[in-house]
């Protein structure tokens, strides 16, 4: 990473993360605005859908795609994030995979609590099957909230009796809505993204006060993990959640699940998302669509 890009990232964050008080409105335009103003790689169409109900966008390559798919779901606490905050993420992904990459805009909290989000993933997901996309030739990836979704939805996909997918990718994956872990106070002074205090805010918004922090659904690390497919896990080194990858990772491993953990040396938060200005978003992109090429047929 050189100090150009270094600098350019910061300079994006300090628009994004402020100490300022900002009600949740301000925090999911400025992020809207954020990711739209990287635009678009050339050579991806984007085109409208309703995918099991729920709202979304086919991103594919211009050029022709192959049979592959992958379900995408956005992160932002649960509370934060859309189709023009990751727009930009999902495009290179497509491009990455030549494949074609469903985006859905889920519903999210304070507005539509949990299991809102896993209802809506489940219901693009069962679409996805129903419209005959073969599972051999699918898979599910999320950022952030998005990646604790991504084990989430497979789970209830699982428990529902639906054909699983190839694979799944969970980058920077919030999969522990305890908020604890010893990277928590570790990396507090050099994750950038995350806040300790904005964790708190997003659960309370998602789980409100009945549901139990535990929740398989909601903190997938204390589900029953077996017979998932593989995973590939990316995640920074300098990230506040970095403990819930190894702690991801390391109940799918007790499960018998397959998985690929990757720490990225002095990366942040989903530094995917940053790929239009940072060198290393792109390589990431790269290695998770050459996993998911050893996986899907």
């Amino acid at each position: 990473m050189s100090l150009e890009e270094l600098a350019v990232v910061r300079q994006l964050l300090a628009g994004l993360v402020t100490e300022e008080a900002r009600s949740l409105e301000d925090f999911r335009t400025s992020y809207d605005e954020a990711g739209k103003a990287f635009g678009l790689p050339e050579g991806v169409t984007v085109t409208p859908v309703s995918a099991g109900g729920v709202p979304g966008e086919w991103l594919a390559p211009a050029a022709g795609a192959s049979k592959r798919v992958l379900l995408y779901l956005h992160g932002g606490g649960y509370a934060l994030g859309s189709l023009d905050s990751h727009r930009h993420l999902a495009a290179r992904t497509a491009l990455a995979l030549n494949g074609r990459v469903l985006l859905i805009d889920y519903r999210r909290s304070p507005e539509h609590p949990f299991p809102a989000a896993v209802d809506d993933a489940l219901a693009a997901y069962r679409g996805l099957i129903e419209t005959g996309i073969d599972p051999a030739m699918l898979a599910v990836a999320g950022d952030s909230a998005g990646g604790g979704l991504t084990v989430a939805v497979l789970l209830a996909a699982r428990d529902a009796g639906l054909g699983l997918p190839a694979a799944a990718v969970c980058i920077s994956p919030w999969a522990n809505l305890e908020n604890i872990g010893a990277s928590y106070s570790a990396k507090v002074n050099v994750d950038p993204m995350v806040r300790h205090a904005d964790l708190e805010l997003w659960t309370a918004a998602y789980l409100g006060t009945s549901t139990p922090r535990r929740m398989p659904l909601a903190s997938p690390v204390y589900a029953d993990l077996k017979g998932l497919p593989p995973f590939l896990i990316q995640v920074g080194s300098s990230e506040v959640l970095l403990s819930d990858s190894h702690l991801l990772a390391d109940r799918l491993k007790e499960a018998g699940v397959s998985v690929d953990l990757q720490v990225w040396p002095n990366m942040i938060h989903v530094w995917h998302w940053f790929a239009p200005v940072l060198s290393e978003g792109r390589e990431a992109i790269e290695q998770m669509a050459d996993f998911l090429d050893t996986k899907l047929e």
